[in-house]
């Protein structure tokens, strides 16, 4: 099977219910990072919003199928930042995306509107929700024997 390259874009809008671990009972600031096979993004940290923040960002994150393990999911994990302390974990979501992406493969695209998944600390209860939407693109393959280097190309046409 040949190897197949796209884009992943996650477009992660809110969340809902989060648990305040702030034991002094100052709100929580969360921000979330995200994670596909090494890939880490990080978003924005909103303050003031409590346990309901909004971000509407958009990440992007290149895809291998298939990948060598066979591995696709997307971890989404909550996090609150303190100003004085190290950050306190909230939770994770988990999303697999191998059909998901097969999906994408066959069609030249997919898409999941954004949607609530669970999240849950790390007792693997309940402790909120995060919406997210999700798109893979795969990329175009390239029939082109020629290699790009720095801007030149290289071939094998030494005439």
């Amino acid at each position: 099977m040949t190897t197949v390259f796209g884009i992943l874009e996650v477009n992660l809008v809110s969340a809902r219910g989060l648990k305040n671990n702030e034991f002094w009972g100052g709100g929580i600031d969360p921000y979330v990072l995200i994670q596909y096979r090494g890939q880490e993004r990080k978003s924005s940290t909103i303050r003031g919003q409590g346990s309901k923040p909004e971000w509407n960002e958009k990440f992007t994150f290149k895809i291998e199928y298939p990948s060598v393990d066979g591995q696709y999911k997307l971890i989404l994990k909550l996090m609150d930042h303190d100003t004085f302390s190290s950050d306190d974990y909230l939770g994770e979501a988990t999303i697999y995306l191998k059909e998901f992406i097969e999906v994408g493969l066959e069609n030249g695209r997919a898409e999941i509107h954004p949607k609530k998944y669970s999240v849950v600390g790390s007792d693997q209860c309940y402790c909120g929700e995060i919406q997210v939407g999700i798109t893979f693109t795969p990329k175009k393959a390239t029939h082109d024997v020629e290699e790009e280097y720095g801007g030149w190309k290289e071939s094998d046409d030494y005439s």
